[in-house]
């Protein structure tokens, strides 16, 4: 555990309604599917490691519009203890081109329908519905 926020960025990818998940293999969200993304390194933009990790997990290409909102992830233990917290920043991004490849820490990589997304929470990480409802909106702002 660090003794501060961990940064980290979330491309949020819209492709004639559908969004672009992963399945993540490692914690906090093993096993749940959520936007591609990962930590900012230092000297790295929110916008560029938005794109660095969606092209690093999927393979996609697609740019950095607009940030979206930000989402806090904290994990406490059994007894209340920190265990991890995030400040992940969601990014949405106009895709370029390519078909998804699970590649680096995800198992999968898939396109989901937005009304799928909204029904079927329990197997997103939280705050994936929350995220991609707003997506719908700038995206067709």
């Amino acid at each position: 555990m660090t003794e501060r926020p961990i940064p980290a960025a979330l491309a949020v990818v819209i492709r004639e309604s559908h969004f672009l998940l992963v399945r993540r293999n490692n914690r906090p969200d093993k096993g749940l599917w959520g936007f591609p993304g990962g930590k900012i390194e230092r000297g790295e933009t929110v916008m560029e490691a938005a794109i660095r990790e969606l092209r690093e997990e999927t393979g996609i290409e697609a740019e950095a519009r607009d940030t979206l909102t930000s989402v806090d992830v904290i994990i406490r233990g059994k007894n209340g203890e920190l265990q991890h917290h995030y400040v992940l920043v969601a990014v949405l991004c106009d895709y370029l081109g390519g078909e998804p490849l699970a590649a680096d820490d995800v198992s999968e990589a898939e396109w989901f329908e937005y009304e799928e997304i909204l029904a079927t929470p329990e197997d997103k990480s939280p705050a994936v519905g929350r995220v991609a409802q707003q997506a719908m909106v700038r995206h067709k702002a």
